[in-house]
C-alpha cells in the first residue's frame, strides 16, 4: 500500500511565525500518525519578493522545531519548465486567453460598471472583484499581434468556456484529525476568470501548487482555512490537467491578540524573535497544542 504523503510549503518572503509553525507541525504529526512521508517545498515563484536569506531561515526555524523532512527540497523557481508545459496543455484545449489589462484598468472598468448599475460588483471568495472580461473576446489576430509586439500580458481561465466544456459537478474529499473522510461540493465558478500565468512569472500560486502536488505525489494537503475556498479552483485545474485530487484538511488559523490571523505583512512575531526571547521548541509546541 502506498504511503500517504504530506507537505509543508512556505514562501521565502519573510520569517516564519507561529501560524507557519502550527501548519508545519500539524503536517508532520499527520505524517507520523498515518505512517506517511513529510516533504518540504519552497514556493518561490515570486522572484521579486523571495530571498535566499529567508529560505535559509526556513530551514533553520523548522530544524529548531525538531522537524525532519525528505531531501531534495523542491524549489518552484527551478521548475518553471514544468509549469510552462502544463500551461501549453491548457492553451491547446482553449481553456485560457491572454489578458493585457493592468490592475488600474481593471479597477477603473469595475468602478464604471458599479456607477452605471448602482450595484456592487461581484467578488471572489477572497473579496477581490471578479475580472470583468475585458480581453475575453479579443480576436485571435489581435491577441497574437499584441503578444508579438511584446505587450505585457497574463493568461486567465475562460470560465464561461470551461462551464460548457466541463460543467461538473465538482467534489473533493476532506479528512479530520481522526482520519475520517467526507465528500465536499466544490464551486470553481465563483472565482471567475482566474489568472493562471502572471505577467511577470510563467505561473501563479494556484497553478503551481496544483502541479507541484501532483508531481510530488502529495496525497494529503493540510493547510489553513484561509485557503479552503481556493480548493474549488484547484479541483477544476486538476480536472483540466487530468491530475489526481488529494484529500484536504483545512486547519484553524493562529490569531494574534486582536483576533487577526498572523501574517508576515503585519510583522507578526517570528519564530526567530520568539527564540531570541528565550522560548524553546517545547514551549512553542505546547503553546500550539502539540
Amino acid at each position: 500500500m502506498t504511503k500517504p504523503v504530506f507537505r509543508f510549503a512556505p514562501s521565502p518572503n519573510g520569517r516564519l511565525h507561529l501560524g507557519h509553525a502550527y501548519s508545519a507541525l500539524l503536517n508532520a504529526d499527520f505524517a507520523k500518525r498515518f505512517g506517511g512521508r513529510f516533504l518540504l517545498r519552497i514556493e518561490d515563484i515570486d522572484i521579486a519578493r523571495c530571498r535566499p536569506e529567508f529560505e535559509a531561515a526556513i530551514y533553520e526555524d523548522l530544524a529548531w522545531l525538531g522537524l525532519v523532512w525528505e531531501s531534495p527540497v523542491r524549489r518552484q523557481s527551478e521548475h518553471f519548465s514544468d509549469y510552462r508545459a502544463a500551461f501549453l496543455r491548457l492553451k491547446e484545449r482553449g481553456a485560457v486567453y491572454p489578458c493585457f489589462c493592468s490592475r488600474k484598468e481593471i479597477t477603473a472598468a469595475i468602478a464604471c460598471q458599479e456607477t452605471e448599475t448602482d450595484r456592487p460588483w461581484p467578488r471572489d471568495p477572497d473579496g477581490t472583484p471578479l475580472y470583468p472580461g475585458t480581453c475575453r473576446n479579443l480576436s485571435d489576430e489581435e491577441a497574437e499581434r499584441r503578444i508579438a509586439s511584446g505587450e505585457p500580458h497574463a493568461w486567465r481561465l475562460d470560465s464561461a468556456q470551461l462551464q460548457r466544456m466541463l460543467p461538473g459537478p465538482y467534489r473533493y474529499r476532506r479528512f479530520d484529525r481522526e482520519g475520517r473522510e467526507e465528500i465536499v461540493a466544490a464551486d470553481p465558478w465563483r472565482w471567475g476568470d482566474t489568472v493562471v500565468v502572471r505577467k511577470e512569472t510563467p505561473t501563479s500560486y494556484h497553478f503551481s501548487v496544483v502541479l507541484d502536488d501532483a508531481l510530488q505525489g502529495i496525497t494529503h494537503v493540510v493547510r489553513g482555512q484561509d485557503l479552503e475556498a481556493a480548493t474549488d479552483l484547484h479541483v477544476l485545474l486538476q480536472t483540466l490537467l487530468g491530475l489526481p485530487t488529494p484529500l484536504y484538511h483545512h486547519h484553524g488559523l493562529v490569531l494574534d491578540q486582536t483576533g487577526d490571523k498572523l501574517a508576515k505583512s503585519r510583522q507578526s512575531t517570528s519564530l526567530a524573535e520568539a527564540r531570541a526571547a528565550g522560548l524553546d521548541p517545547q514551549a512553542i509546541r505546547q503553546r500550539l497544542g502539540f
